[in-house]
């Protein structure tokens, strides 16, 4: 009996552990929280595994699982609010100097790294479209869904079910997994990211403000933080709840609020939603510089558009940036 179940249990890890990266993607888009994701992956690995010698193969495994992640999502979300940045909840600040109002009882919305729902055997069509699933603001955009519709969406639109498929996975009829297609799209249409927003290969031009970026905050070079934006361009730093648009008032926000002078930050190149982010280290009394914040970057042309700076250094390990930043 116990040599049975051991090759069950292998037979299942062998034919199931290559979706994981994809699995762990799915439930992020459902959940916008990393760490949530990575719960319920496990529980959706759990749950097939129990019930793997009932599988019967009419469908595929790989559809079979994502079933199982998605309701086992929807369950999850029962008693959750969505989770927010902080551009979801309320309009600018007219004054970057004044008091940050920070927020840590709320759910923020989290990155992902792409190295964790993607890697070197990835497919590069694929690739692509994980990238231009898991950007930070169609992540964002579907939280304004609720639950249901958020799921039906992304297997339609994000997976390219059939209705059919949607409906016996969610126990609804064709019908009506249409008409919730029908609403979720009409919602998404008035908060979702244009076309423009999708993904592209860096420029030469992008490349080269990258250089500048860095050098900019790592000389706390106001002037030159401000021309690297966009005119309408969006900072954002969750915890924190006051967030300001236009490029002259990042760059007061940046000269009056950031704690670390000239000389004291450092900036770790990393990737996140399949967009352009950086590790910040700030240096500290000791003469180390320790993890600050998570930029996340989005690009209108040569200039950046969105920065969304994550204060949350518990994230560092999830993205493979070290503890501490050689000075």
């Amino acid at each position: 009996m116990a040599a049975t179940t051991t090759m069950a249990t292998d037979d299942f890890v062998a034919q199931a552990d290559p979706y994981r990266r994809e699995l762990l993607a799915h439930c992020y888009r459902m959940l916008g929280s990393l760490h949530d994701a990575e719960d319920l992956v496990q529980e959706t690995y759990l749950r097939a595994w129990r019930a793997y010698d009932r599988f019967e193969g009419r469908s595929s495994l790989r559809t079979w699982l994502y079933r199982i992640a998605t309701t086992t999502c929807l369950t999850a979300l029962e008693n959750r609010k969505r989770r927010p940045l902080p551009t979801g909840l309320g309009g600018p600040t007219d004054d970057p100097g004044g008091e940050l109002v920070e927020l840590p009882e709320v759910a923020w919305l989290e990155p992902i790294p792409d190295g964790m729902i993607t890697d070197e055997h990835t497919d590069p069509a694929a690739i692509v479209g994980a990238r231009e699933s898991t950007r930070l603001a169609f992540i964002a955009a579907l939280q304004h869904l609720p639950a249901r519709q958020r799921a039906v969406l992304i297997l339609r639109d994000v997976l390219k079910w059939k209705a059919a498929e949607v409906a016996d996975a969610l126990g609804i009829s064709t019908a009506a997994a249409n008409s919730v297609l029908q609403r979720a799209r009409a919602q998404l249409d008035q908060v979702k990211p244009s076309e423009d927003d999708a993904p592209q290969p860096l420029t030469a031009e992008q490349r080269q403000l990258l250089e500048c970026y860095v050098a900019a905050f790592e000389a706390k070079d106001i002037p030159a933080i401000v021309q690297m934006f966009t005119d309408d361009a969006v900072w954002e730093m969750p915890p924190i709840a006051t967030w300001v648009r236009g490029a002259e008032h990042i760059g007061q926000l940046v000269d009056l609020q950031c704690p670390a002078g000239p000389g004291e930050l450092r900036l770790l190149p990393a990737r996140a939603n399949g967009q352009v982010a950086f590790g910040v280290y700030r240096l500290e009394p000791d003469g180390v510089f320790r993890p600050f914040h998570l930029q996340v970057l989005d690009f209108d042309g040569a200039k950046v558009k969105h920065t969304v700076a994550f204060f949350d250094v518990g994230l560092f390990p999830k993205f493979g940036l070290p503890d501490t930043c050689p000075a």
